[in-house]
C-alpha cells in the first residue's frame, strides 16, 4: 500500500459575524495554538471553494450550501449561504513545520494557503472535531489577530475590515 500524502495547498478560512468577531478554535494536538478553520485539499483536483466548505464543516459543524438545498436531518448543523463564502483572492506560501512535514511527499517543504473569509451569525451553534480541536472563542478581530500561533492567520484576520460588505 502506498502511503497516503497530504498535498501541499490548503485553505485558511476566517470565520466572523457583521461586528468583526473571529472565531478561533484550539489545536488538540497543540494545546494554547489558536487559529482558524484551516485544512489541505483532499485530492489534486479538488476546488478550493469545495475544501473551504469540507474544512468548515468538518472543524465547526458550519454547512455552507446553497441554502434552496435542504439542511442535513442533524440538528446539530447549522446552515450558512454560500454568498457568505468568499474568496479573499490572497494566497501565503510558507515553510511547512518540521514537526509536520512526514505527512507530505518526500521533499515538500512548502506549502500554498489560500484565505476565504465567512461571515455567520454570532449565535451560530459550533460544534468542534474533537480529535482536532479542544475549545473555540469568539474575539474582536484584533485581540483575535494576538491570540493566533500562525502570523499568516494574524494578517489574514486583519485584513479582514477590508473585505467586509458595506
Amino acid at each position: 500500500m502506498t502511503a497516503q500524502y497530504k498535498i501541499p495547498e490548503s485553505v485558511l478560512v476566517v470565520i466572523h459575524t457583521a461586528e468583526m468577531e473571529v472565531l478561533l478554535i484550539e489545536r488538540a494536538d497543540r494545546p494554547g495554538f489558536w487559529q482558524s478553520v484551516t485544512g489541505s485539499k483532499d485530492v489534486e483536483n479538488e476546488l478550493l471553494l469545495e475544501t473551504a466548505v469540507r474544512e468548515v464543516a468538518e472543524e465547526t459543524g458550519i454547512v455552507v450550501q446553497n441554502l434552496s438545498t435542504p439542511v442535513p436531518a442533524a440538528s446539530e448543523f447549522s446552515a450558512v449561504a454560500l454568498e457568505n463564502l468568499q474568496d479573499w483572492q490572497l494566497s501565503n506560501v510558507y515553510e511547512i513545520y518540521p514537526v509536520w512535514r512526514h505527512r507530505y511527499a518526500p521533499g515538500v517543504t512548502q506549502n500554498t494557503e489560500h484565505v476565504f473569509g465567512l461571515l455567520v451569525p454570532r449565535e451560530i451553534p459550533i460544534v468542534l472535531a474533537p480529535r482536532e480541536h479542544l475549545n473555540f472563542i469568539w474575539l474582536p478581530h484584533r485581540e483575535a489577530a494576538d491570540r493566533c500561533f500562525s502570523s499568516s492567520n494574524a494578517e489574514a484576520i486583519l485584513q479582514l475590515p477590508m473585505h467586509m460588505k458595506i
